[in-house]
């Protein structure tokens, strides 16, 4: 069995998001998602409109994905692949680059962002910031 990893946030859930999941899940068997925790979220400097729980639930709901686990810090990549047996590690690739140390633990790809959508987008726009 192929898993794959992602990583994010995935607060206010579009279809950004759930195109990265597709493709993500049709690059393996099994797709494990690490969504940042509320604690996680505040280091980042972060304020999410739904908690980690809701948001676990509701990727939970998602056909693609098999797993969620929680993210509390940027050092436990390493130890999530490793520990979930993880042969591929997926992010979108705004982030191309960053995670290519994983490459000795498992392959690294960066898909494309799907345009015309991003939470921050969405932020914005409800609150009438052009």
């Amino acid at each position: 069995m192929k898993k794959v990893i992602t990583y994010g946030t995935f607060d206010l859930l579009h279809w950004g998001h759930i195109n990265l999941l597709r493709r993500a899940k049709s690059l393996g068997d099994y797709l494990v998602v690490a969504i940042s925790s509320d604690e996680f979220n505040k280091i980042k400097g972060k304020k999410s409109f739904h908690n980690y729980e809701n948001r676990k639930l509701i990727l939970e709901a998602i056909k693609y994905v098999d797993e969620v686990i929680p993210e509390h810090t940027w050092e436990q990549k390493v130890e999530d692949v490793v520990n979930h047996n993880i042969d591929l590690f997926v992010m979108g690739d705004d982030w191309e680059g960053k995670f290519d140390f994983l490459n000795q633990y498992c392959d690294v790809i960066y898909l494309p962002r799907t345009n015309g959508i991003s939470t921050t987008q969405i932020k914005k726009e409800l609150a009438g910031v052009k």
